[in-house]
């Protein structure tokens, strides 16, 4: 018994938006969108390495931790979409790459509200520094325990 399957052969993978200097040996490049590229000569790491810098959102500001952030997320109801901000402080970053996330912090109806983004996801539409922070640690998880006037970060100008 074979089975047919419609997935592109095991010689060649189409990536849409590889990039020139990411060390990757190409067979052929055609006029289309995409670029083939010969998976005959990749290792499995360099192929998902490959994959994982296609799918990196382009466009992102530097964001520090302490900073005010409007993150606009994307929510579907029903077959419409819209896109929600959210603000808040960023308390912490982890990972780095495709995995990079952030912890936003905010205060909602007197209730501290955390909510943790992957900065490369497709729910996450847009990212906005509104305000830098200065701070002089990595993780902010103090202003947990701090009420009021007490949560506010100081002013960053020189970045």
């Amino acid at each position: 018994m074979s089975v047919d399957s419609k997935e592109p052969s095991s010689e060649e993978v189409k990536i849409e938006d590889a990039a020139e200097d990411s060390g990757v040996k190409k067979a052929s490049e055609t006029k289309s969108k995409g670029k083939k590229i010969s998976i005959k000569n990749l290792s499995p790491a360099e192929i998902i390495k490959t994959f994982e810098d296609a799918q990196l959102t382009k466009e992102l500001p530097d964001i520090y931790v302490g900073d005010t952030v409007r993150v606009g997320v994307r929510i579907s109801e029903g077959n419409k979409e819209r896109v929600q901000p959210y603000e808040g402080v960023v308390i912490a970053k982890r990972h780095g790459g495709i995995h990079q996330t952030i912890t936003v912090r905010r205060i909602f109806q007197g209730i501290g509200v955390e909510r943790i983004f992957l900065v490369h996801s497709p729910q996450v539409a847009s990212i906005k520094v509104e305000r830098r922070g200065k701070v002089r640690r990595a993780k902010l998880f103090y202003l947990r325990e701090r009420v009021g006037k007490a949560t506010r970060v100081k002013q960053r100008f020189d970045r």
